[in-house]
């Protein structure tokens, strides 16, 4: 495991999103170095409580050093999610290393895939993507933690302004009650038009 305290060594950056399976919504990445009094019982926000992850959420930001990276869904659309994706952990990152004041010595990211080579902003090439880095990693885990966050209070804020759609409940994602309401409804403003189930609906 790395070394976690600021100031030890140079620093190790844990990268990871939220919300690239949505029909609407934007995509978050955040991007995080440990402090030395960061919360312990850090995991893979998927495998929390919400009540846990909130705690964790408030104890991570309180505590560490973070930065945030927020695509919407227009721009998702033209430059599609896996571009999108890769924008918003470059945002991440950049906010980040600017707080930092400093290089890191590691960029860790959560999955199969890094940003380097797919987006023109991204300057780490030895980023390291690490296939369920957000159970093994705890810099990757309090990211995910804070994208995670980060992104369901998004969707509870835009779901008082559509109600229609159980954005407070499903977060954007496909569920029965979101298609229904789509169907019913059409699409707003934040669903991603080039996503199948709201393209294919646009053409009825």
């Amino acid at each position: 495991m790395h070394e976690n305290k600021l100031g030890a060594r140079k620093s190790i950056v844990g990268v990871d999103e939220a919300g690239r399976g949505p029909l609407a919504g934007p995509v978050v990445a955040a991007a995080v170095v440990l402090g030395e009094g960061y919360p312990q019982g850090l995991d893979d926000s998927k495998k929390l409580s919400a009540k846990r992850r909130a705690t964790l959420d408030e104890q991570i930001r309180a505590s560490c050093i973070w930065g945030l990276g927020v695509v919407d869904s227009h721009e998702i659309d033209q430059i599609n999610i896996l571009q999108a994706t890769m924008r918003a952990m470059t945002l991440a990152v950049c906010e980040l290393v600017e707080k930092l004041g400093q290089e890191p010595e590691a960029v860790l990211i959560d999955g199969n895939l890094s940003p380097h080579g797919r987006c023109d902003e991204w300057r780490w090439p030895d980023a390291k993507p690490i296939i369920g880095g957000d159970a093994l990693e705890p810099a990757i885990s309090a990211a995910s933690i804070i994208a995670k966050e980060w992104r369901d209070r998004l969707m509870c804020e835009a779901a008082e302004a559509h109600p229609h759609y159980g954005w407070e409940r499903n977060k954007g994602y496909g569920t029965i009650e979101h298609m229904q309401a789509l169907r019913t409804h059409g699409p707003t403003p934040l669903h991603r038009q080039s996503f199948a189930p709201v393209a294919q609906l646009t053409l009825l």
